[in-house]
């Protein structure tokens, strides 16, 4: 295991700009394309949060570890840039994918569990057999190339806590916000200590926001709060307008978040970086926001034609 990120195998085969993994699933998606056409499927972001609600379903029923879960998600997320997701049963993939990920996480669980607790979630289309799932786990683990160490932003976020004086709804708020962005391409581009510094940058900077309006409905105040805040990190000191901005938001230079202000400035952080995280997670939101009970059965409903159609087991 590569304690260091920057000499992880996360770091070296599984970090890409997002052309390139925008270009990877266009290769994908031409391989059959009759079988794009004929098994229409909802956009990937909406595919993304309804793996994320299977997975917290699924693991919720083992008692399962949030960086567990955040594992399971980084795995599937991983093995649909190597494998045409038609061509698959992504109930079982999902499954499989927890089961692996709670070994790598040290708190496994039997696989007759696993099997048992995912038949119960999905009765039509996951086998009841252990077999097709150890099979499958060697399915996946081939893809991956058996890189299955993970580096969460978590461990900066505890790290950090301390350092940034970050109060306990602050923690909290950031850790759901780091949980949210495993939905996301994010960790597939952005080192850890990026998204632990946007989760943290969301829940100081939009505290007023998400206090009143909920961490899914934030999203109205983003553009101007964000835009002041960047601005004042990248050295606008003296700027009265970017101060006056900061100040209508409840953000003076004389508050705590302004002393949050000048450890993004000094410590040279890409904020560039965390803008487009949080434009990220902020466009999750907004679909997240519309994405109900309806277009969750819609998206379990086209996966399942699919799986009984070609008789994927």
């Amino acid at each position: 295991m590569a304690a260091n990120y920057w000499a992880s195998s996360q770091r070296l085969h599984w970090q890409m700009s997002r052309e390139k993994l925008a270009e990877i699933r266009y290769n994908l998606d031409t391989q059959d394309e009759k079988s794009v056409q004929a098994y229409p499927l909802p956009n990937y972001r909406q595919l993304s949060i309804f793996f994320n609600t299977q997975l917290v379903r699924l693991g919720r029923r083992m008692t399962a570890r949030q960086q567990a879960l955040a594992t399971a998600q980084l795995y599937v997320r991983r093995f649909y840039t190597k494998v045409p997701i038609r061509d698959t049963n992504p109930f079982l993939v999902m499954a499989t994918c927890l089961y692996l990920a709670l070994k790598m996480e040290e708190c496994p669980q039997h696989i007759r569990i696993v099997v048992s607790e995912a038949r119960t979630c999905w009765p039509e289309v996951m086998p009841s057999y252990t077999e097709k799932l150890a099979e499958c786990e060697f399915y996946v683990i081939s893809e991956l190339n058996s890189y299955l160490i993970v580096h969460h932003p978590y461990r900066t976020l505890q790290e950090l806590t301390p350092v940034l004086y970050l109060t306990t709804e602050d923690n909290n708020t950031s850790w759901q916000v780091i949980n949210d962005a495993c939905i996301t391409d994010l960790p597939l581009i952005y080192p850890p200590h990026i998204i632990a510094l946007t989760a943290i940058f969301l829940s100081v900077f939009l505290k007023p926001s998400l206090s009143q309006n909920g961490l899914h409905s934030a999203t109205n105040s983003v553009a101007t709060t964000v835009a002041a805040a960047s601005s004042a990190v990248g050295g606008s000191t003296g700027n009265g307008s970017t101060v006056s901005t900061l100040t209508a938001n409840g953000l003076g230079p004389q508050s705590r978040v302004g002393k949050l202000i000048e450890w993004y400035a000094e410590s040279k952080v890409d904020m560039e970086a965390i803008i487009d995280c949080t434009q990220e997670i902020v466009s999750l939101y907004e679909v997240w926001e519309s994405f109900g009970m309806g277009a969750e059965k819609t998206c379990k409903e086209q996966l399942c034609r699919m799986i009984k159609q070609r008789g994927i087991s």
